[in-house]
């Protein structure tokens, strides 16, 4: 390898490794910015917090590494053009296409890795990811009590603690309610003052009361809500122990979550997408295929003959249709349809007829929405199918934005080249949220909803790629001023006189 390729790319992975951990650094601040009320006072131990950070970052990097590349390929040419480096080596007669090239291949590299990520390895770190994070926010609070506090997070006791000391056990005023009985307070446990502490195992914990009395309110007896009897029971000390057991973090099967379209390959996606839409066209068929049939009969009216007047329109269970054809005759039909039957017939008529079209417009909004919903499901597999490829070719495209802009600019470090950067980034982040909302409600097609940041940038990456090649001049106030002068002069050609 020549020397100049081994410098170009020391000088590209420092800034890539550093910025690729800023940018998952900010996600992460972010993401427990987000969650800190469903993580604090839980009493997580530090393995389960530092598995939750990592599961979490692999999540994050599909928006790290895009952001990484572009930034790093913009800071190392930009501080090649700053020191006169690139000028150097185009002076011996290294265009800046041979200088990127080293960086091209690593970046068909980080693509290629990128996809196998996305594919392989995100799926179940989203599986992993989920499930810890739904245990966590279903966890418990960490038993915690408070002076003059109800606490009840002890399933079916309710204590209150009148003070502590600073030690955090001596505790005064003590007030225990009993509840395994489901009848209310009527076993109460009061004492002047007692500790707590937990037990070797860390699985319960011991309250140790002194100088106190048990109420426990007799109901057994009869009109028992009017004499309120009780017992009472005096004690020096008494120990009670409380499981704690629903403290600790449970966890849910995987298996429960393993089969949503965030935690699949490409192979998966391709049967889910296959079997949903399967299910679908059946269903259709068969909702379709019943809506006619329930109204085949009405074809086979004899709409020719009307029925006597005076007539009972129902005999029994007789359906309306045969009720009209058993007593009908050979008659015209007047006009409207209504003057054919008697009164007590038309109401009747009017009832089945406002029953029906209720009962019809309530299936057609219930399929409706059910046929709109799995429309929505299918789609979301398809966009998730979809992004397994634009994750590694944003990073393809953004590294052609990044490194050319930097050439052009000439400007290294974090001031110029990070604003750059972050504007790219949001303009990619911006048109790819888009770009899938529109396509999951089907306002845009899903290959060109997916795939709108890439559409967009593309063309920016290959002419900024096409100036910088090409040393043509991007930034030079007197080369757009000559261009807007003849856009002008073609705008403003005198029209010829008749």
């Amino acid at each position: 390898m020549k020397k100049i390729y081994q410098f170009i790319l020391k000088s590209y992975l420092g800034p890539f490794v550093l910025t690729f951990f800023i940018a998952l650094f900010i996600l992460l601040m972010q993401f427990l910015w987000k969650y800190i009320d469903d993580l604090v006072g839980k009493g997580l131990d530090a393995p389960v917090i530092a598995q939750l950070m990592f599961y979490a970052s692999a999540t994050f990097v599909p928006l790290a590494l895009p952001l990484a590349i572009l930034l790093s390929s913009l800071m190392t040419f930009g501080n090649l053009g700053e020191h006169y480096e690139l000028v150097a080596m185009k002076a011996s007669g290294i265009s800046v296409w041979k200088v990127m090239r080293p960086l091209v291949y690593l970046s068909f590299l980080i693509s290629v890795l990128a996809y196998l990520f996305s594919n392989n390895i995100l799926p179940v770190a989203n599986l992993k990811f989920q499930s810890l994070l739904y245990d966590v926010r279903q966890q418990k609070l960490a038993f915690n009590i408070n002076e003059g506090v109800f606490y009840n997070g002890i399933e079916n006791y309710i204590i209150r603690v009148g003070e502590k000391d600073r030690d955090g056990r001596t505790i005064y005023d003590v007030k225990i309610f009993d509840h395994k009985d489901r009848l209310g307070n009527i076993k109460v446990t009061a004492a002047k003052s007692g500790y707590m502490e937990l037990s070797p195992d860390q699985q319960s914990v011991i309250f140790t009361l002194f100088d106190g009395y048990s109420y426990t309110d007799i109901v057994t007896t009869r009109n028992y809500r009017e004499n309120r009897p009780f017992d009472r029971t005096s004690f020096k000390k008494q120990r009670i122990k409380f499981d704690l057991s629903d403290f600790d973090l449970t966890r849910t099967k995987e298996e429960l979550f393993k089969n949503h379209y965030s935690m699949l390959t490409t192979r998966q996606l391709n049967q889910f997408i296959d079997s949903l839409n399967q299910r679908y066209d059946e269903r259709r068929e068969r909702y379709t295929g019943n809506f006619y049939k329930r109204y085949q009969q009405l074809s086979s009216i004899d709409t020719v003959r009307k029925p006597v007047r005076g007539t009972p329109l129902l005999k029994g269970n007789q359906s309306l249709v045969d009720s009209i054809s058993d007593s009908a005759m050979i008659a015209s039909i007047k006009w409207p349809l209504m003057d054919n039957f008697v009164k007590a017939d038309k109401f009747n008529i009017i009832e089945m007829a406002l029953s029906a079209a209720r009962n019809n417009r309530d299936n057609i909004v219930f399929n409706k929405n059910d046929f709109g919903y799995q429309t929505e499901n299918i789609r979301k597999h398809e966009i998730v199918w979809h992004k397994k490829f634009t994750l590694s070719i944003a990073c393809l495209i953004l590294f052609f934005v990044g490194a050319p802009m930097g050439a052009i600019i000439r400007k290294g470090g974090l001031g110029l080249p990070v604003v750059i950067a972050v504007f790219f980034f949001v303009i990619y982040h911006i048109t790819s949220i888009t770009g899938e909302k529109a396509a999951k409600v089907g306002d845009l097609d899903m290959f060109f909803g997916v795939w709108l940041s890439s559409i967009i940038l593309l063309p920016v990456g290959l002419f900024l790629t096409f100036k910088a090649t090409s040393d043509a001049p991007l930034l030079d106030a007197e080369s757009w001023r000559k261009i807007l002068l003849r856009l002008r002069g073609l705008f403003n050609k005198p029209t010829p006189s008749l």
